[in-house]
């Protein structure tokens, strides 16, 4: 199989999480763990830093993968979902895997992942720790896909682990409240390793302590400390994160880390690791933002920065997944923006008819289109020099049109 082939294939024989929901969520890690087997464990073969979270976790992963590259570590860095291409999920210092490597890897592993029917996220998680031993990084910054005790990324065993924030996302999974999401979320907590929570949050922070004593491990709260270094990433959000990164680093062993780099890694965030979709500008006259966030709280805080924003109109380009609990995302939303309903190209893509129709019991007004780019281009001809375009809702939205 050639790479395309080989992509076709793995997207096809289970689901995966990203395009078609709940099926695709595993309730153990047996998979994983006798795949990891049938690779001679590689996920022993490197040092780790596991980064879990509901918003935040993604940048705060790009920002240590940056970081550790400025002291001039070998870093690979696993982010899920990818926005264009496949390989964006497995890095090392900021190189994308080769698609060559994809292709024999599956190969090679083809009838274990078919006769053990791996998950999609699987044996990407498998391919990737795989990849890190096979190169020999110094140290690997492991994302977690979802929730945290059962996801696939949850055997390794870190030098620290990361937490950014706790909200309600994913709530069919991980449970309906956030001591109930917290829960999963400490399940990367592992034993005698620190633990790095981004935001101490009432609600939930006597969940991780008492995981903490549980495990021995010492818990930190990032909120707490007095941490101010400026990152090229955009977006008041980003604050919070570069205060759980530096934590991080801080907390981290056996590896030299001097203030420079700390500074240099998180101003070069997007050289380093070329990460996109947060807060990214794609023009000007008119400014067209574009952004993952797709949850409650994650939105609120990028809704409430684009308040900031100085412009005659305001046009959106929104579109969302089926799954998605529209009456905990829309109240947020400007009543006054000029509106432009759209179905992301996935299985779980919601139709812009029905956001039509909902978004109306919020009085957000617009017009739908079949797709996110006529929807843009619709924007972009309405939008004169002074007016500004966000683009969201959904990470599947910011990605059609990066």
């Amino acid at each position: 199989m050639n790479y395309q082939q080989t992509l076709d294939w793995m997207f096809a024989q289970l689901p995966m999480y990203q395009r078609e929901g709940k099926t695709a969520f595993k309730k153990n890690l047996t998979n994983i763990l006798a795949f990891s087997k049938e690779l001679n464990y590689p996920e022993k073969k490197f040092k780790s830093i596991h980064v879990g979270g509901t918003n935040g976790k993604g940048s705060t992963s790009h920002m240590l993968a940056s970081i550790l590259q400025e002291a001039g570590y070998k870093v690979g860095l696993y982010t899920s979902p990818h926005l264009k291409n496949f390989t964006e999920r497995i890095r090392i210092n900021g190189s994308e895997i080769p698609k060559r490597k994809v292709s024999s890897f599956i190969k090679k592993y083809k009838d274990f992942l078919e006769e053990q029917k791996l998950s999609f996220f699987e044996m990407t998680v498998g391919l990737a720790f795989n990849y890190f031993a096979d190169e020999k990084v110094d140290i690997a910054i492991i994302e977690v896909g979802l929730g945290g005790r059962l996801d696939s990324t949850n055997i390794i065993k870190p030098e620290v682990s990361v937490i950014t924030n706790i909200g309600l996302d994913h709530t069919q999974f991980l449970g309906e409240t956030l001591p109930e999401i917290a829960f999963e979320k400490a399940g990367i907590i592992k034993n005698e390793t620190p633990v790095i929570i981004g935001e101490r949050q009432l609600d939930v922070e006597r969940v991780f302590i008492k995981k903490a004593k549980e495990e021995n491990s010492r818990i930190f709260f990032a909120s707490d400390e007095i941490i101010d270094f400026p990152t090229d990433l955009l977006g008041d959000y980003q604050k919070s994160n570069s205060k759980t990164a530096v934590k991080a680093i801080k907390e981290l062993k056996g590896f030299k880390v001097l203030k420079e780099n700390i500074s240099d890694g998180l101003l070069n965030v997007v050289r380093n690791t070329n990460l996109k979709g947060r807060w990214q500008i794609l023009q000007h006259k008119p400014k067209v933002i574009c952004d993952t966030a797709h949850n409650a709280e994650g939105l609120k805080i990028v809704l409430n920065q684009l308040k900031k924003e100085e412009y005659k109109q305001l046009h959106i380009v929104l579109g969302v997944v089926s799954d998605k609990k529209l009456e905990e995302v829309l109240p947020f939303f400007p009543k006054d923006a000029s509106y432009y309903f759209c179905k992301p190209n996935i299985p779980r893509g919601l139709s812009e008819e029905v956001l039509q129709l909902e978004s109306l019991k919020f009085q957000l007004k617009g017009e739908k289109y079949s797709s996110v780019k006529k929807a843009l281009k619709k924007a972009l001809s309405n939008a004169n020099q002074y007016d500004t375009i966000y683009i969201g809702g959904s990470t599947f939205v910011v990605a059609e049109i990066i």
